[in-house]
């Protein structure tokens, strides 16, 4: 499929039923997208070697490999955005999805203008402009912030271990992480965490901030169990505390 003028940027459709990634597709190029479409896991895994994406609309349930598994296999291999889309409303199916790494969540039928407003959203939130990168992998203009032995670069969208290998977080993940180290020491509770995320597409009693949170403590924590980064604050949020360097 040829790049549409002017994309907005380039998006894949993966759900077996060909009327709904037809429309959906459809609707996206009028939108100023480059739409790529990907039938069954096959598809995504093909196009996924072959070409590069910001963002995939992923079905959960489809025949032979479903979206949770390509949702996992996604963040394992690529940086693109998920808006996992589902006929089912179950609260799990939202749960495993945000577990496995998805950016966004929405239950069919799609309504198009919620879709497209959803997905410019989660492409803002990954689109800051990086700046030239150091030897050590990291923005030689330091706009960098400690956490435990990782770094996050604010300005490159990234956050680093402690040998200056990229861990791979979503949008979403890094907005939480900005938002603590911008409010150091101060509790803040999940309205206040989706107000400052700028991610106001969730309701904050649907435990959508404590499953992500549940994630960045496995990627910079040195005891997950035993959270000391990010510590939560009983009956009311959590609390960004770094050990002092």
């Amino acid at each position: 499929m040829e790049t549409v003028p002017n994309s907005e940027g380039h998006v894949v459709v993966c759900d077996d039923e060909g009327d709904i990634r037809d429309t959906i597709s459809e609707y996206l190029e009028l939108k100023g997208f480059r739409v790529s479409q990907a039938a069954d896991g096959r598809d995504l895994r093909k196009l996924v070697d072959e070409d590069r994406f910001d963002a995939v609309i992923l079905d959960i349930a489809m025949p032979g490999e479903d979206g949770l598994s390509l949702a996992r296999f996604l963040r394992e291999q690529s940086d693109a955005a998920i808006i996992m889309v589902t006929a089912s409303g179950e609260t799990v199916d939202r749960i495993i999805g945000l577990e496995m790494g998805a950016d966004d969540y929405l239950p069919k039928p799609v309504d198009l203008r919620e879709l497209l407003a959803r997905l410019k959203a989660v492409l803002r939130r990954m689109s800051a402009p990086a700046k030239e990168a150091g030897t050590d992998g990291v923005s030689a203009d330091r706009d960098v912030h400690n956490i435990g032995s990782c770094k996050l670069d604010v300005a490159a969208h990234k956050l680093f271990g402690a040998d200056g290998s990229e861990i791979a977080i979503t949008a979403m993940e890094f907005n939480l992480l900005k938002v603590f180290v911008e409010h150091p020491g101060r509790v803040l509770n999940r309205d206040q965490l989706l107000d400052l995320a700028h991610d106001r597409g969730w309701d904050p009693f649907d435990r959508s901030i404590d499953i992500r949170i549940s994630r960045l403590r496995k990627k910079i924590e040195t005891d997950p169990s035993k959270p000391q980064i990010i510590k939560t604050v009983r009956g009311i949020g959590y609390i960004f505390s770094p050990p002092q360097a």
